[in-house]
């Protein structure tokens, strides 16, 4: 690798559990991808907000490269925030993309950048 590159792994996040327990507009099955900074729909697949909000936080954390025993690593279901909703997000780890700092950002690469 070069010194400036880093990876993150793209993401998938599917609404996982069983459609009868589910009170919000999710749809077992649904999904999204992640691709480094971008959001992909499939065409003409709504998301709830409400569920974006709270997938969206974590959404960077998994991207990045953890360890092993980390609850980053191991943890992929998220709860639907409506607490009469039963779905799960699932997010899930589907291959891994290569980016360089020096096309990523303005800011330029020194040795203080890592402390």
């Amino acid at each position: 690798m070069a010194h400036d590159e880093f990876e993150l792994w793209d993401l998938k996040v599917e609404v996982v559990g069983n459609q009868a327990d589910m009170v919000c507009s999710h749809k077992t099955g649904d999904y999204f991808l992640v691709s480094g900074e971008n959001l992909l729909f499939p065409d003409g697949l709504g998301f709830s907000m409400y569920a974006l909000a709270a997938i969206l936080p974590l959404l960077p954390a998994k991207q990045r490269m953890t360890a092993s025993n980390d609850w980053m690593t191991t943890d992929a279901d998220i709860a639907c925030p409506d607490p009469f909703c039963a779905a799960r997000f699932r997010i899930t780890r589907t291959g891994k993309r290569t980016f360089r700092h020096s096309e990523t950002t303005v800011v330029p690469l020194t040795a203080n950048n890592n402390e």
